[in-house]
């Protein structure tokens, strides 16, 4: 149940006195816990965290003896806003399944930030994700990263430049195949994704040569955006499943020389000695669905752990709203209860998708300078029982948990809602 509050004014905050996780230090190294400290939130942004840190005068006082602080965490592969919880066909704007390469679409153009599953990302502690299109296309679009608190999408956007979306395995094949179109089968998907990466070559040729000449160049924004992707500008965010997808988007990308990150990764635990080897971070899950398809039925939580062991650099993702995405640390604890440290669960929820999409100078830790994206937990989060009491998202605190009540506040981005009688 949630409960709407006016937004908080942005204000000086010092919790005091919480077990508290930075996860990373200001370098990146790894960070140790610290049993007893203080952290200050000032304009936006983490000002002090530590055992000894003396609270700005004039500061709200937070104490959370007995509670934890972490970063927020970020969901690394998800829908928010294009897939809106509820909302059936009409807020379903994932996949735009009419043009097999969708390069030129952006999910920026199709987030709600008034869906339900903000507030319900806050319940979890999810303070940012990664927005991506839908797998029914080879090629789907280009991702959006956005704060999950707000009420219009550019004001949430860290930003857009960060990854495509592409799809292998059976979604594109599913959905072409049944319109008796390319592709229908997985080298047909190989050969769309092939052939236009070829065009953004012959585009990126041309365009230096009409600069070069200073002659009038005709755009194309499906050849822009992968251009980018050529440059090393975006990274490529590869869904596949089984093990033999995972081998051909590593293929194709060495043919093109692009970054590729791997989605779900199902079977990475096959062949995680050869994605460790080619150095590929796999943003793995949902580890919580059942055997719904084929390329699923060798799924197993015990990937985790396979994959870290062998040296990948993992984060996880509930694949929202295929799992609510307020269960995000629940795939964490499934995974740790499987064999995945403990450790590296959470940092699969923080500084890992972070730092995989280079945002980790202001995302995923608690160290100074750093976005002011924190939540207070009443105890550990790996275990079942624990809750993000509450949730700060650029130094504001937008999610309450009142235990004696059951309700959730939620700062209401939209102000009071007016409605008109006849």
């Amino acid at each position: 149940m949630y409960r709407s509050v006016p937004v908080p004014p942005r204000h000086d905050v010092a919790i005091t006195g919480a077990r508290i996780l930075p996860i990373a230090n200001a370098d990146g190294t790894r960070a140790e816990p610290i049993e007893t400290g203080t952290i200050v939130l000032s304009d936006g942004v983490i000002t002090a965290v530590g055992a000894d840190v003396e609270v700005p005068e004039g500061a709200e006082v937070i104490e959370a003896a007995g509670r934890w602080v972490l970063p927020g965490f970020i969901e690394a592969h998800g829908h928010l806003g294009v897939h809106e919880d509820g909302e059936g066909w009409s807020g379903d704007d994932t996949n735009e399944m009419t043009d097999p390469n969708g390069a030129g679409l952006r999910a920026l153009d199709g987030i709600d930030p008034a869906d339900l599953g903000f507030k319900d990302a806050l319940r979890g502690g999810v303070t940012s994700a990664l927005i991506k299109p839908g797998s029914g296309n080879p090629i789907g679009g280009r991702t959006a990263f956005v704060k999950t608190w707000g009420r219009i999408v550019d004001e949430m956007l860290v930003t857009e430049d960060l990854s495509v979306k592409s799809a292998l395995g059976e979604n594109p094949k599913r959905v072409y195949g049944d319109k008796k179109v390319t592709p229908s089968t997985r080298m047909g998907t190989a050969k769309i994704i092939r052939d236009a990466f070829v065009d953004a070559q012959n585009y990126q040729a041309k365009r230096a040569h009409a600069e070069a000449e200073g002659t009038p160049f005709e755009r194309d924004l499906v050849s822009e955006t992968l251009a980018a992707v050529l440059d090393g500008t975006l990274a490529w965010d590869q869904h596949c499943h089984r093990a033999d997808d995972i081998a051909t988007a590593i293929r194709l990308s060495e043919e093109f020389g692009y970054r590729l990150v791997i989605n779900h990764g199902t079977e990475g635990h096959k062949i995680a000695d050869y994605i460790a080897e080619k150095g590929i971070d796999v943003i793995l899950g949902p580890l919580m669905t059942s055997r719904s398809k084929v390329e699923l039925r060798d799924r197993t939580l015990a990937t985790a752990a396979a994959l870290a062991e062998a040296g990948v650099r993992i984060a996880l993702t509930t694949d929202h709203p295929v799992i609510p995405i307020n269960f995000l640390i629940h795939e964490a604890s499934l995974a740790v209860k499987e064999g995945l440290d403990p450790v590296v669960a959470l940092e699969a929820l923080t500084i890992n998708p972070a730092a995989i999409f280079g945002l980790d100078d202001r995302l995923g830790s608690l160290a100074p300078g750093r976005d002011a994206d924190l939540v207070l937990w009443s105890g550990d989060p790996l275990d079942l029982d624990s809750r993000a009491e509450q949730v700060f998202v650029d130094g504001r605190r937008v999610y309450a948990f009142d235990a004696d009540t059951g309700t959730a506040e939620v700062a209401d981005p939209f102000g009071p809602t007016l409605i008109s009688e006849p």
